[in-house]
């Protein structure tokens, strides 16, 4: 019985991880996953899935309703207002895990595992048990082990009996898993998140960053055992906020994006040294800039500060009916072939699919 239900829970499982590649653009643009999500876990909605219902009796015309009664009797147990004609709408939700939607995510994108550079000095200790011994807990008594023991003890003593073959192990029998403790490294990655929020930056440009950002995160996460996160709001001027302000904040005014790069360049030189951390910095704009000789300024920064200590350095264009769109132009111009530069359009929602796989698609 358990093997069938395990059996019939992977299957569904199966069936889940199924409806979501194929509809994962469609919850990719509505962010539905995002609003259900814990700290492992995320609330699948899967409303093609039909609830299952039992019918008892006989295969036969009628249904509900159809035994004894005159027409107008009242139903015991009847609900209030006015009855319909359409069925309702059921929706059921399945859980998935972060690992398991971060795997969809690399399968359905054909995302390339990252190789890490940095070499952050953290270490966990994992606990393998790779041995026998003769002492310990009783919850790690081996028991094959223990009855083999005994078994071999009385062969040698000659208290074995081939017709009667029952023994009872004494304390010298006994066995018990051991374990050895390793320290492992692990590979520590930081991300700073760069937005424009000046007054050309709509709501639905910044809920656009929201969504993508949140699919980056699942995707590194599944590639690092340690992951720290920044983010960076700038107009004419910048400055380092958390999370919800991130996505919530409300500005206006001019754009000097070169006040951003030179907060992201503090933020590395305080905390992330190159040679440790495997750096990521995701920038989001509409393209706008103040001026061409701010423009200039970015550029420098950007290959003389930032792109040398970087993995991987994604500009993502934000499209605004406010905003010029030339940024990712002069971007292009300046690093068109440099691996470390990745630029993407992003025009509505609908493109944030194709806009993860240009960030993360090289496996940097």
């Amino acid at each position: 019985m358990i093997l069938n239900i395990e059996s019939d829970l992977q299957r569904f499982r199966n069936i889940v991880r199924g409806k979501v590649r194929k509809d994962l653009k469609q919850y990719m643009a509505s962010g539905e996953m995002i609003g259900k999500q814990g700290d492992k876990y995320v609330n699948i909605p899967l409303p093609q899935i039909n609830i299952p219902r039992l019918r008892y009796g006989k295969n036969e015309a009628g249904g509900v309703g159809a035994g004894a009664g005159d027409q107008g009797d009242p139903v015991d147990g009847a609900g209030e207002g006015q009855a319909g004609e359409q069925p309702g709408e059921h929706e059921l939700e399945a859980e998935l895990s972060m690992e398991e939607l971060a795997e969809i995510l690399g399968e359905e994108l054909q995302l390339p595992r990252i190789e890490p550079k940095g070499k952050k000095n953290l270490t966990s200790v994992r606990d393998r048990y790779t041995g026998i011994a003769k002492v310990g807990p009783n919850a790690l008594r081996h028991m094959r082990r223990t009855w083999r023991q005994a078994l071999q003890r009385q062969i040698l003593t000659g208290m074995y009996d081939p017709a009667r073959p029952t023994f009872v192990p004494i304390k010298d029998d006994f066995r018990y898993r051991s374990w050895s403790s390793k320290a492992e490294p692990q590979s520590a990655a930081a991300i700073v998140y760069v937005m424009d929020v000046s007054g050309s930056m709509g709501k639905e440009q910044k809920e656009i960053v929201r969504l993508e950002a949140f699919w980056i995160d699942t995707w590194l996460r599944a590639n690092y055992k340690t992951l720290s996160t920044r983010y960076v709001v700038h107009d004419a001027a910048a400055r380092e906020v958390d999370r919800d302000t991130f996505f919530r904040v409300r500005e206006s005014g001019g754009t000097l994006i070169s006040s951003a790069y030179k907060t992201v360049e503090a933020i590395l030189d305080a905390d992330y040294p190159a040679e440790e951390w495997n750096v990521y910095v995701f920038q989001f704009s509409d393209g706008d800039n103040w001026s061409t000789s701010d423009t200039r300024l970015c550029l420098e920064l950007l290959r003389e500060k930032l792109l040398p200590r970087v993995n991987l350095f994604a500009y993502g264009q934000v499209e605004s009916e406010y905003g010029s769109g030339q940024f990712i132009g002069d971007l292009r111009e300046g690093f068109e072939a440099d691996e470390r530069v990745v630029l993407s359009r992003i025009p509505d929602r609908t493109a944030i699919l194709q806009s993860i796989k240009d960030f993360l698609g090289r496996g940097r």
